[in-house]
């Protein structure tokens, strides 16, 4: 209770008579300071974002929400709004513009990512029905589909004969983390469905995949991969680097799951929230970038 009383005043009365003393003795408001005193990466952007969301001016406020067309013309206002001289000051311009991207970019990611959640993936599209095929056809290059709905897709761990059933959850995003995962990394992703076809430690590498999917969206949404994607990422966040993501935690848990040696499938529940756990703990670092060490294809 104690503690609430405190951020309220803090925040709504301390912080400003605070901020505007610091101004008075350096001549650099905070924006300035958090620019000046802090390496590109998520310490800096975390800061000016704060910065921005407490701030009681409109035109700072409202950068947050500016499009990336107008970002260049929103850091202008901003140094106008703060009387910042570019002659005095010449790397805060670019140094914002980066925060902003970052911040922006990060939103601008969890609507793509969320219209692809929310795409049904639908047997009667074809783009669907090519990506699912690509998706064996990388996995499996050596076996030949019997048919369209088959048993088959059993053998990389789909629960039925069909696996649009599957995904009902994450939409068409489960498919493409699959096959981007595949197609990027094939000898890895072979080596991690290897090891979900093992006869004691095995586990359903597509279910399990589509449930990772389902883990980076939720750190996503909730906003605990922005220190990732501020230190992995010079620049607004794409598509791409979070499929990129997805291939970290796709391969670490294969990892996981075979060191920890389950007793069986069963506890994949549990097993599933302390590798979880272990992935929040990782993004509380300021330097983390959760990143997939071995090469590309």
């Amino acid at each position: 209770m104690l503690g609430c009383i405190w951020q309220y005043v803090y925040t709504s009365f301390l912080r400003y008579w605070l901020k505007w003393l610091i101004r008075q003795a350096t001549g650099t408001c905070e924006l300035q300071r958090i620019c000046s005193g802090y390496k590109p990466g998520a310490t800096r952007t975390t800061k000016a974002e704060y910065s921005l969301q407490s701030s009681k001016n409109k035109v700072l406020k409202g950068a947050l929400k500016t499009s990336k067309d107008n970002l260049e013309k929103c850091v202008d206002h901003i140094m106008k709004e703060k009387n910042i001289k570019p002659q005095k000051d010449p790397l805060f311009k670019g140094s914002v513009h980066i925060c902003l991207l970052q911040i922006t970019g990060y939103s601008s990611l969890y609507s793509s990512v969320e219209d692809l959640r929310k795409e049904v993936f639908s047997s009667n599209n074809p783009e669907h029905e090519a990506m699912l095929l690509k998706l064996w056809d990388l996995l499996m290059p050596t076996v030949e589909l019997e048919s369209r709905v088959t048993k088959q897709w059993g053998d990389i761990g789909f629960q039925g004969d069909d696996p649009k059933t599957d995904f009902r959850g994450m939409g068409l995003l489960g498919l493409i983390n699959l096959v981007f995962f595949s197609e990027n990394y094939t000898a890895e992703a072979r080596q991690v469905l290897s090891h979900a076809n093992h006869p004691k430690l095995g586990y359903s590498y597509a279910i399990v995949g589509i449930n990772l999917t389902e883990m980076a969206y939720s750190l996503l949404k909730s906003g605990a991969l922005k220190p990732h994607f501020y230190n992995s990422v010079q620049g607004a966040p794409e598509l791409q680097d979070f499929h990129q993501l997805y291939c970290y935690l796709a391969y670490e848990f294969d990892k996981f799951w075979v060191a920890e040696e389950p007793e069986s499938i069963m506890h994949f529940n549990q097993y599933r929230e302390k590798f979880h756990s272990i992935v929040k703990t990782h993004l509380q670092d300021p330097d983390v970038s959760l990143t997939l060490t071995v090469a590309s294809n």
